[in-house]
């Protein structure tokens, strides 16, 4: 499937008041997600659940924020960061996600994810600083030209 370069300017905005919801598997596959993340990725929950999380993974991302998330995470601790999410319709969404483990008599069992919305001048601060690790970690950038 080919896609526009001009459809990953299109942004959802996460409503204010409200809380996006997911847990995932101990392999970052989705096992709920409530209708608010159906909602705004423009997934289906029986597309979403099986699914790995990184479905909603945008390409403008650097792979070392995952990396991080993974190793904070491995250590028992609580990530919190934000995060730039992919739509099903090539569209995005910034949110602060708060990601942890969920113990079940002493053992780690899945992970559950809290995001919220930011504001704009938070996605403006954001996308430059990942655009910058990206650039220094030689990944890819893509670049919008206006005529």
């Amino acid at each position: 499937m080919e896609f526009n370069e001009s459809e990953f300017l299109i942004e959802t905005e996460v409503p204010s008041d409200e809380v996006i919801i997911s847990r995932t598997d101990l392999k970052g596959n989705i096992t709920y997600a409530n209708e608010l993340f159906c909602e705004i990725s423009g997934y289906s929950l029986e597309e979403l659940v099986g699914k790995p999380h990184s479905t909603v993974r945008h390409p403008d991302m650097p792979r070392s924020v995952y990396k991080d998330l993974w190793q904070t995470l491995k250590n028992e601790k609580q990530w919190s960061g934000v995060v730039k999410n992919l739509r099903k319709d090539r569209g995005f969404y910034w949110v602060k996600a708060i990601i942890s483990g969920v113990y079940r008599d002493g053992e780690l069992v899945e992970y559950k994810s809290l995001r919220t919305p930011i504001s704009y001048s938070e996605k403006l601060q954001h996308q430059k600083l990942y655009d910058k690790i990206r650039e220094e970690n030689g990944e890819k950038l893509r670049k919008v030209i206006y005529e």
